[in-house]
């Protein structure tokens, strides 16, 4: 009867801890679920879920299928980017970890039952006993702090990458509207130099104009032409880019209108105002100092651990003869070969790395923020001079197309000035294009929102055609 009742006891306690476990559930990894996770909420699930996270939203139109601009985009690239998505399970992993760090150990339970043999006795031996780590009361504190610090670097570590995310889609609206621009302009010069060129083969044909004005035409309509499809694959290429930011299918129609999108100006704060408290604002600084602390009370933990391990418990035992005891049992680790050395000279070389991490990341931040400022002010004085220079160029054209219809100049100049004044438009969108995206990546290694920049619809004089 002692038998199975010992058997009985030792197959009973863990069926019924068992009970409690947390069922297996599976997660297909399916071609159906895969499309799932892909597709785009409709306008009112994504407004739901930014409420969810608590976004503080400005008043924009969350819906690809409308007109797209830089504040609603980056709202979306938080929202539908697959990386963000994926980055953010960390939170889960965290909490998982956070929960495990406060668990103490289990009890050990040992059971022991004998059969004699052979030689005198009148019942068989059993024995059973319960002990506990006492010791990992020493370092319980010290591991759970550990671990909250490190949730909480984990949960400024995923909303850096969110922040990034976000201004980078703003990054590409903003590329995507000046190559649209760009291509606008490509566009009125190839239009118009390919009618200008067939105004002139005609005049020749009829020997009111020479063979050098009608090939000089056709050579600036035929590099116009190739300036605009150069431009068209680079726009083309850009609006993948920008869906590929926010997490939309390359099939996704996109509409920007971006009038005035792009300024001649900023208004940056001064580089005191940038650069003060710069460790207090900045996501990932924030998150790695938490980090830091994390490796502190890891660093704690192992040096704690350096004392030997005791397990202490209650013990039943009954031997051979019936009779039955009552005792305590007690096993200490002997630290002779093993002092825990090894983790502590681990611990202690993280902890230096995220200490120098910390301070080159302070580092470059800075140089970051001096360069950018040093950028801007000289793509400033830039468009300064390029919008100077824009009405005597457009001048220029002006009177080489009165002298060209009079007689007074070849066309050759006149093609030629028209063509640069193009690319100086041109030329002065890239300008506003890189100050924008300056602005972007000043609002990075700043880590606050600049002001929005003042902005100004662009407008062109049109150039006729040579008269013939």
């Amino acid at each position: 009867m002692k038998i199975v009742r010992l058997s009985s006891i030792s197959l009973l306690i863990p069926a019924v801890l068992a009970a409690g476990c947390t069922q297996y559930k599976p997660l297909p990894l399916t071609h159906s679920a895969v499309e799932k996770a892909l597709a785009v909420p409709a306008p009112a699930e994504l407004q739901a879920r930014s409420h969810q996270r608590g976004m503080k939203l400005p008043p924009v139109e969350l819906d690809p299928r409308k007109e797209l601009t830089p504040d609603s985009a980056a709202i979306l690239a938080v929202l539908l980017n697959p990386a963000v998505r994926a980055d953010r399970n960390r939170l889960a992993l965290s909490s998982a970890q956070l929960f495990q760090a406060g668990l103490l150990p289990n009890p050990q339970l040992a059971v022991t039952n004998d059969w004699i043999s052979s030689g005198p006795g009148v019942v068989n031996p059993f024995s059973i006993g319960v002990t506990w780590d006492f010791t990992s009361l020493i370092w319980h504190e010290a591991k759970v702090q550990s671990a909250k610090e490190s949730n909480a670097s984990i949960q400024l570590d995923v909303a850096w990458t969110e922040w990034q995310a976000a201004e980078a889609a703003k990054e590409a609206v903003y590329d995507t509207v000046a190559l649209q621009q760009q291509l606008k302009i490509a566009r009125e010069v190839d239009q118009r130099l390919r009618q200008n060129a067939d105004l002139l083969h005609g005049a020749m044909d009829r020997h009111e104009k020479t063979l050098l004005d009608s090939s000089a035409a056709e050579a600036a309509a035929q590099t116009a032409h190739a300036d605009m499809l150069t431009l068209e694959q680079q726009l083309a290429h850009q609006k993948l880019v920008l869906l590929r930011t926010i997490g939309l299918p390359p099939s996704t129609e996109v509409h920007i209108t971006g009038e005035g999108l792009l300024p001649s100006k900023l208004d940056i704060p001064p580089a005191d105002q940038l650069l003060n408290g710069l460790e207090d604002r900045r996501l990932d600084l924030l998150a790695l100092r938490r980090g830091y602390k994390s490796e502190e009370e890891n660093l704690r933990v192992a040096i704690l651990q350096q004392f030997p391990k005791i397990n202490i418990g209650p013990t039943r035992i009954e031997d051979n003869t019936g009779v039955h005891t009552w005792g305590l049992s007690a096993t200490v680790d002997l630290p002779i070969f093993d002092q825990y050395q090894g983790p502590i000279r681990t611990e202690q070389a993280t902890r230096q790395k995220l200490f120098d991490e910390f301070v080159n990341r302070i580092f470059q931040s800075r140089s970051d923020i001096s360069m950018l400022l040093a950028d801007i002010e000289s793509l400033t004085r830039q468009i300064t001079a390029a919008t100077n220079a824009l009405p005597a160029m457009r001048q220029l054209v002006q009177t080489y197309q009165v002298a060209v219809n009079q007689g007074n100049a070849d066309v050759l100049s006149f093609y030629t000035a028209q063509n640069d004044l193009a690319q100086k438009e041109i030329s002065l969108l890239k300008l506003k294009q890189q100050l924008v995206d300056s602005r972007v990546a000043l609002e990075i290694a700043s880590g606050r929102d600049l002001p929005q920049p003042a902005t100004t619809a662009q407008t062109r004089p049109q150039t006729a055609e040579v008269e013939p």
